[in-house]
């Protein structure tokens, strides 16, 4: 019965269009379309450079995707099923061939595109799902706008992959793989010319003109709530800025002008969003599915905003930033950087990046990470994928050993927390935000989690509570590795803490149980680095944490 609940409470958020969609996607096999491709159209204006990533090409047929080092030597080696899902998914994107460096590999990427055509059969294997070929078209079509020149195979099988991702829309997966397809699209419809390119392009811009007003939130967040993910339509947007700005106004359809030249100013709103949400290290906070070295870094993204002629982001003064649509909040405040998680899971219909994170948060102090989230290291349906979405891998409380929201797979969630801010009250010395959540309503004890985070330039107090009965509950506080602490106070409820660059922090504890347990972060995919949790076991309803600096 649980198994069956679980399902029910994790489809009945979903579309029709998801469910009939998986069904379609299952059973609907098109056929390869070989026609020759289109010609090709030529660029009345450059193509911008865009972010370079870092280079995994590390020898001719050797790459090192998510801290993996592989060989591509025969041709089963493109799919080898050994290997993980998404290491395979990277080989095919071809990042490479825009990555720093690329002009000194273009041997090697010469070769590899043939092999690629050579050695990956039309509609076959993972190589040829939406996903990795509707990244791989836009690698190559940038590749080709470098000024490097594809061969005829690989324009042959260009077109050819254009004509598959057409087929096989991402429907039932909806959000950053439909945006994925329609970019796709819009590429292949400007880098070819004629007929069948035109009806790439109006379908992928018809796509886009859909999916943009749902997925990029008032406040300028991608509503997957996923500071990677963020980035990563970020980049999407400069490039598809980038790539409409090559050709003239009239080559784009009449009714979809006036959105395209709309695009910059969304683009102004996710920029403020990401710099928001980045602490003063400049990386991302690590919020859902989340790691460092995906997408491309804050400062990179406004580096081609800055090429593609955008003006500069303003300086934020405010000492607090509620992203209301999105749900997080930003304060700073003297040495002090927090991002407060008052978010939703993720879209009712997707929460497949979500952590069972609510009313988590992350603080650095003099410009360095004191408290983190655990990161993202891993996809896959797997133990320690589940972990590092739990509740207890977040600077939050754990009610009886369960999640705030039911999370469960790889990418699933059945009953989901909502989150409520009752008051964020800015004073002269002092930011004061109330906030609760109702996840853990499902426990017998039909408990609700309320926290207040007082926070000031010398201080911040966390006051949790809990109503309804319970058994056992924790608050937890996971610390940077790079934060040093001796542990010897803990039975006083005291903890003091020293920062790498040698600031003192202490932390004491009221109405709780103090104690140290070991655990891991992971800030890049295919990293886990040891650090500590400081962990608070309930003596009461009430606990009151002070961090003091």
């Amino acid at each position: 019965m649980p198994s069956v609940m679980r399902w029910f409470h994790t489809v009945r958020h979903l579309r029709p269009v998801q469910i009939y969609g998986r069904a379609w996607f299952k059973f609907y096999h098109p056929s390869v379309d070989l026609s020759p491709a289109p010609a090709l159209r030529p660029l009345l204006f450059g193509w911008i450079a865009p972010v370079q990533r870092q280079p995994t090409l590390r020898e001719p047929f050797e790459f090192c995707f998510l801290n993996e080092l592989h060989g591509v030597v025969s041709s089963g080696d493109w799919d080898d099923p050994s290997i993980s899902k998404l290491w395979r998914y990277n080989l095919h994107y071809f990042d490479d061939l825009n990555a720093k460096g690329a002009q000194s590999r273009i041997s090697w990427h010469q070769k590899l595109l043939l092999r690629w055509v050579q050695e990956n059969t039309p509609g076959q294997g993972t190589g040829w799902e939406p996903y990795p070929t509707s990244l791989r078209i836009v690698n190559w079509i940038k590749w080709a706008w470098a000024g490097n020149v594809l061969p005829p195979e690989c324009l042959q099988s260009l077109a050819v992959q254009v004509r598959w991702v057409l087929r096989r829309l991402e429907i039932h997966l909806q959000g950053n793989h439909l945006i994925a397809n329609a970019k796709a699209l819009v590429f292949a419809g400007l880098f070819f010319s004629g007929p069948e390119a035109r009806k790439w392009l109006k379908k992928g811009l018809g796509l886009l003109s859909r999916q943009l007003p749902e997925q990029i939130l008032g406040d300028g967040g991608q509503f997957e709530r996923s500071t990677m993910y963020h980035a990563l339509a970020l980049e999407d947007m400069l490039d598809l800025c980038n790539a409409t700005a090559t050709v003239s106004q009239e080559s784009i359809p009449m009714r979809w002008r006036v959105m395209v030249e709309g695009w910059r100013e969304t683009v102004t709103l996710m920029r403020q969003w990401l710099a928001l949400m980045c602490h003063p290290d400049g990386e991302i906070g690590l919020f859902n599915d989340a790691a460092f070295g995906i997408a491309p870094s804050q400062a990179e993204l406004e580096c081609y905003a800055k090429r593609l002629g955008l003006s500069s982001l303003p300086v934020s003064r405010q000492n607090v930033t509620h992203l209301e649509n999105s749900g997080y909040v930003r304060v700073q405040l003297g040495p002090m950087t927090a991002l407060l998680d008052v978010a939703i899971v993720g879209p009712r219909h997707l929460p497949a990046h979500g952590h069972a994170d609510t009313l988590s948060f992350e603080l650095s102090l003099f410009g360095q990470r004191l408290l983190v989230n655990s990161g993202t290291s891993c996809y896959g349906a797997s133990d320690e994928r589940l972990r590092q979405r739990g509740t207890a891998a977040h600077n939050t409380v754990v009610i009886d050993g369960q999640d705030s929201s039911e999370v469960w797979g790889g990418f699933r969630v059945a009953r989901r927390a909502r989150p409520t801010v009752s008051l964020i009250q800015e004073g002269e010395r002092k930011i004061i935000v109330d906030a609760s959540h109702d996840g853990y309503q499902r426990l017998p004890g039909e408990n609700t989690h309320r926290r207040r985070w007082s926070l000031s330039n010398v201080s911040l107090i966390i006051e949790d509570e809990i109503l309804g009965s319970f058994r056992n509950a924790e608050a937890r506080f996971h610390l940077h590795p790079h934060v040093k602490s001796d542990g010897q106070k803990l039975h006083e409820g005291q903890l003091a803490l020293q920062l790498p660059q040698g600031q003192d922090v202490n932390i004491y504890v009221m109405g709780g149980a103090v104690r140290l347990d070991t655990s891991t972060w992971h800030p890049h995919f295919g990293i886990s680095e040891h650090n500590l949790c400081l962990v608070v076991t309930f003596q009461s309803s009430r606990v009151r944490t002070e961090i003091s600096w």
